[in-house]
Parts: structure tokens; sequence; C-alpha cells
């Protein structure tokens, strides 16, 4: 496995993690069809909750968020639609969220998430 995707795998770990932490109710991980992939869905509150993981390694490209534009958004609203078509889930609402990680050899991860992104 390439040291991008084990870098990867670990930020959605910790995604996952902080979301318990925080109360939600991991639902679905790493989710695919044609269309692409969910890394997590959640719910809290009757608010079911799709969320893109972004992991870097530190912020010389800028912070992990700012790498999800307005045409990945947009996916990830088609990809929420094609989850749901396929669970029928009994929900009050969605959103969509991000999850930004900076994990550094040696220093503290930096973990921001980033609510109702679209």
């Amino acid at each position: 496995m390439a040291q991008k995707d084990v870098l990867g795998r670990q930020g959605e770990q910790f995604a996952a993690e902080h979301l318990e932490r925080s109360g939600y109710s991991i639902v679905d991980r790493n989710w695919r069809c044609r269309q692409g992939e969910i890394d997590i869905v959640a719910l809290r509150d009757g608010v079911l909750v799709f969320v893109e993981v972004k992991t870097r390694s530190g912020i010389g490209y800028g912070l992990p968020s700012e790498a999800v534009s307005v045409s990945k958004l947009q996916r990830l609203r088609r990809l929420a639609g094609a989850w749901c078509a396929e669970h029928e889930p009994r929900i009050r609402a969605m959103r969509l969220d991000v999850i930004g990680i900076v994990v550094k050899h040696g220093q503290d991860i930096r973990l921001d998430h980033l609510e109702g992104v679209s």
C-alpha cells in the first residue's frame, strides 16, 4: 500500500473516532458506487452527515480542507443522493461536512471539522 494511502486510512480512522467522541454514530465507511466514494456516513440527532476526509502530512500546499473544491462538493451531493437511494434512511435532515487532518511526524494531530459546507 502506498504511503499516501496509509496516511489517508489513518486520517479516516482519526475522523471516525472524532465523530464518535462528538456523539455521532458511524453508519457507513468507504461506501462506493460507480460514481465514487463517500468516506464516512454518520448520524447524530436525526441528521445524516456525509463526511469527506482530507489528510495531509503538512500544510505546504494549504490546509487539507482547502482541497475540497466546488466540483468535489457537487460530486459528494450526487453520491449522498445515491447512498440515500440505496439505503432509504429515515432522517430529519442531511448535510455535508469536511474533516481536514494534518498528521506531522512527532507532532500532535490537527483536526478541523467543518460542518455544513454546502
